[in-house]
């Protein structure tokens, strides 16, 4: 297998540090050339592309890749990618056999507290989520189109190493808002790569939720984290009087249980199965920072 990873951040690093060892080579894509030094500290061989144009070293790469991990924003309802390409995607990319285009479940929009699955309306009413679904389909269209498989995965908050509620509490940035009924889906970045090399070395395509098995408001986790550390929990504050950003506010107003029954009904076993057991297993082994 030979990866190309467009958009190389937290997960797509993650998700090569895991197959770094199986992969024949792995490259990703940054807008920034000053993270060239930690795509290779991930075992990444480093491309620059910011979006406005495919040079040629990507291109090159393009056309060798077998397997494309995808995870760069959409544009302006379209895909920063697909968009530039003056041939088909199977002319440019003429030995890939299988892509992952990592979404969000954002997609869903608000379901006020029920149950979503794969087959649940896409209801979301921000830019960002419709130019999501409208990313989605080109993708999906274009496996269709030019006989690759296409994986599209939507993934609930990510947390991980770096990112989790104990950094939060160490830095001071933790807090407990409380809104009545409001519950996340979340899923731990270990998770994400083992899930993406489960499904692309069996050649599974579909839309895929990668959420963890326990929706949770989002007090309660950081409450069990600061238990863990033995500090007093941030004290709860309702919603209606945060002072939180437009941006941070908007995640409040979609609340959904999001299921993951259709990635385990494909043999994938989780290795975090709920916000509890994660953040027990990386206080004990003191890999959360």
């Amino acid at each position: 297998m030979r990866w190309l990873l467009i958009g190389a951040g937290y997960s797509a690093q993650t998700f090569a540090k895991l197959i770094g060892g199986e992969a024949e080579a792995v490259f990703g894509t940054t807008r920034d050339r000053s993270k060239f030094d930690m795509l290779e500290a991930a075992g990444i061989s480093p491309l620059e592309f910011d979006g406005s144009s495919i040079h040629a070293a990507l291109a090159r790469e393009m056309s060798e890749a077998t397997h494309l991990l995808h995870s760069a924003a959409p544009g302006d309802g379209s895909d920063p990618l697909l968009s530039l390409l003056e041939t088909s995607l199977a002319e440019a990319m003429p030995k890939l056999r299988w892509a992952g285009y990592l979404s969000t479940v954002g997609v869903y929009g608000n379901h006020d507290g029920g149950w979503v699955d794969e087959k649940s309306a896409c209801l979301a009413t921000s830019k960002r989520g419709i130019a999501r679904i409208d990313a989605e389909r080109q993708w999906l269209d274009a496996g269709n189109a030019d006989g690759f498989t296409v994986a599209v995965l939507r993934l609930a908050g990510i947390y991980g190493p770096g990112r989790n509620a104990f950094t939060k509490l160490e830095t001071g940035a933790a807090h407990r808002i409380v809104k009545q009924g409001q519950l996340f889906s979340r899923i731990h970045v270990v998770d994400i790569a083992a899930a993406i090399r489960h499904l692309a070395m069996r050649d599974i395509g579909g839309i895929f939720n990668l959420a963890d098995n326990e929706p949770a408001p989002p007090q309660d986790v950081i409450s069990c984290a600061a238990e863990l550390m033995g500090v007093e929990p941030p004290p709860e504050i309702q919603f209606e009087d945060a002072d939180m950003s437009p941006m941070a506010r908007s995640f409040y107003a979609d609340s959904r249980r999001v299921s993951n029954a259709r990635l385990r009904a494909t043999g994938y076993e989780l290795a975090y199965p709920d916000y509890r057991a994660a953040l027990s297993t990386m206080w004990r082994d003191g890999r959360w920072r």
